[in-house]
């Protein structure tokens, strides 16, 4: 059985057992997160497809931890402008979770 949900306007394919990072929820205090919107879940014999999310369908996971991705640079360069230089750098952060269960 998979599911396919949706968290922080991304849609990811899990089955119980799978471990993922998914935006940062900002849940720091429990350890285990429903998410509520589940877009398609399938078993074997059959389908639902939801119009948009399935009603009553959730997928609860634990939150193993927090994690950083890569490191992204971004520099703005006017030439001959000698002062005229910019260099950011963002980490996105992330949440582990492990999928316990998907309930229909």
């Amino acid at each position: 059985m998979y599911a396919i949900v949706e968290t922080g306007s991304k849609q990811y394919k899990v089955s119980k057992g799978d471990v993922f990072a998914a935006e940062l929820l900002g849940t720091k205090k429990t350890k285990e997160v429903k998410l509520g919107n589940v877009l398609f879940v399938s078993d074997k014999k059959d389908i639902k497809v939801g119009a948009p999310y399935i009603k009553g369908a959730s997928v609860v996971c634990d939150i193993i931890g927090e994690k950083q991705g890569p490191k992204v640079i971004s520099f703005k360069y006017r030439r001959r402008h000698g002062s005229s230089r910019r260099k950011k750098g963002h980490r996105q952060g992330y949440s582990v979770l492990k999928v316990k269960e998907i309930v229909v």
